[in-house]
């Protein structure tokens, strides 16, 4: 029987760093599966039945930094296109981007910059944000990924907290004008006769870049620092490059900050760059990969230098999602990969269908959320996803083995293996891990231990032949006297559904007596009630019955 199926990403995400291998997700309508062959081993708990598993992996680990990977992917391949923006109508091939990122580097280092330093990226899905970040990573900086839509104060604090030296930015985006958002934050900025920034709300910040052809008061333009390095210095960043340790730090990725501030997770070149490399598993090697997503997620930097390391063009439809230049960008620049989330393939699915472009034979690699059976066949049908090789098959309900190189263990609450099969804390150690949060000694003891091990705070299952299931969160379990509601169980039970597209689960804590569930479902455009969704789960006669929009 033929299987059309979905490749699933469970990226490195800011705040538990683990990575499972990407594996067929959800074959349609077919309820057996393959044994698998599982590169690990589990030395002496294959005998106690704990739950710890290791990943050898067959390749070696790739100790480089990501400057000299761009060199080498620069040299090999000098006229290969890197990147194709097309709405900006721009397109530079590898050589291209070298020559651009060691001139900004240089350029950084004309203003100072020295090694360690935090260069701040506030701009949308434009050509200048890769080449800032390789030129931060070139001249051993950290560039930090700063969210193009944050508010004026959100800007400030981020870079206070990272003590962020220098600050890139676009000139607009969409009806944000970044330089009047300074202003809002320095007020000084616009009668500043001086490049150099001194003011006291942002003690750390000496000098704002601006990506325009237009001299802002209290900034430099782009143009102007690219200019200011000689040849001699240009050249110097090449020579440098070996001064640059694999295990330092490169980038700075802001957690969702839905709890509070965002945290500050920093990661470290040998993490970003091997992490990459697992791509070469996707079929990503020589092809043209679309990469819609926004540039300041871990999610796209990992797809970016993926396509890198591999010899690939990263495709990059607009400034902002549209499904609708998505599909045509796929179609005039034929992309033989997308990355993407469920989300995001349910936009392209209904587009689809007013356009009709002819699109056939594409890989869907999606992290986040599993997308529903339904999905898969909308995408198969409308999206021509093509059939992918047995190899990368998983077992049905999981997230697939651990990725090469890496230990897993399942822990109780007192911090103790629990058995294989038994739910418990997902812990991971490994080169794939965060570095710590920038700044938060407290914060990053909490989660990640002397010894390397990683708490992710998922409730997870582990099998003895290195296949897991995430149950959900540990801080989204609901508790209903002694029962244990798992939101990822609700959903992923009517994700099954076929006229349901999409579904939510929330908990809230109400400033009354009652805490309430609010359950948020999408079907074909519509939201579902949740009287019919207690219905459908009857009619199930599912064990999900606990379901209740209001409990004491």
């Amino acid at each position: 029987m033929k299987k059309n199926s979905m490749m699933r990403l469970l990226l490195p995400t800011t705040d538990h760093q683990y990575t499972f291998e990407i594996l067929i997700r959800a074959t349609m309508g077919v309820k057996e599966t393959k044994s698998v062959q599982v590169n690990g081993k589990n030395s002496e708990n294959s005998y106690t039945g704990l739950s710890y598993f290791q990943s050898v992996g067959k390749n070696p680990l790739v100790y480089r930094t990501i400057g000299q990977q761009l060199s080498l992917s620069a040299h090999a391949n000098p006229d290969k296109e890197a990147f194709v923006f097309v709405e900006e109508k721009k397109r530079f091939t590898y050589g291209q981007l070298l020559r651009e990122a060691d001139r900004l580097a240089a350029g950084f280092q004309c203003l100072g910059l020295t090694k360690g330093d935090r260069v701040a990226l506030l701009m949308p899905n434009v050509s200048t944000w890769p080449i800032t970040m390789f030129a931060a990573a070139r001249a051993g900086l950290i560039s930090i990924s700063l969210n193009p839509t944050y508010k004026p104060h959100e800007i400030e604090e981020c870079l206070n907290r990272v003590a962020a030296k220098v600050v890139v930015a676009s000139e607009s985006f969409g009806s944000k004008k970044y330089y009047d958002q300074f202003l809002e934050i320095l007020p000084e900025l616009g009668s500043c006769n001086s490049r150099k920034i001194q003011c006291k709300k942002l003690p750390f910040l000496s000098t704002i870049i601006i990506d325009s052809e237009k001299d802002y008061l209290g900034t430099l333009r782009l143009s102007d620092v690219l200019s200011m390095p000689t040849f001699h210095q240009i050249n110097k960043i090449l020579s440098e490059q070996e001064k640059i340790s694999p295990d330092s730090g490169c980038n700075i990725q802001m957690t969702s900050g839905f709890t509070g501030s965002p945290k500050m997770v920093l990661h470290k070149h040998l993490s970003v760059l091997n992490l990459s490399f697992q791509m070469r598993k996707f079929e990503l090697i020589n092809t043209t990969a679309c990469v819609p997503l926004s540039f300041c997620h871990m999610y796209a930097l990992v797809a970016i230098i993926g396509a890198l390391c591999n010899n690939s063009t990263v495709v990059v439809p607009n400034y902002i999602c549209d499904s609708g230049k998505i599909l045509n960008a796929i179609w005039k620049e034929k992309c033989e990969i997308i990355f993407g989330m469920p989300k995001l393939f349910m936009e392209l699915v209904s587009k689809q269908r007013e356009i009709k472009l002819d699109i056939k034979n594409l890989i869907a690699i999606t992290g986040g959320m599993q997308c529903t059976q339904e999905l898969l066949i909308q995408m198969k049908k409308e999206l021509g996803l093509r059939k992918l090789q047995d190899k990368y098959e998983d077992n049905i309900g999981t997230v697939g083995c651990l990725t090469d190189h890496l230990e897993t263990k399942v822990i109780d609450n007192e911090g103790k293996l629990v058995p294989f099969g038994t739910p418990g804390e997902l812990c991971i150690r490994g080169y794939s891990t965060m570095m710590g949060y920038w700044g938060d000694e407290e914060q990053t003891r909490k989660v990640l231990g002397s010894d390397g091990w990683l708490k992710t705070g998922d409730y997870f299952i582990l099998e003895s032949n290195g296949y897991g299931k995430i149950i959900g969160r540990i801080s989204d379990i609901i508790t209903k006297g002694t029962e244990k509601i798992f939101p990822k169980e609700i959903e992923s039970l009517l994700g099954t559904f076929p006229s349901i597209e999409e579904v939510y689960i929330e908990y809230q804590i109400n400033t009354g007596v009652k805490k309430c569930v609010l359950l948020f479902a999408f079907v074909k455009g519509m939201i579902l009630s949740l009287l019919k969704i207690y219905m459908i789960i009857v009619k199930e006669e599912c064990l999900l019955l606990k379901l209740l929009a209001t409990y004491e």
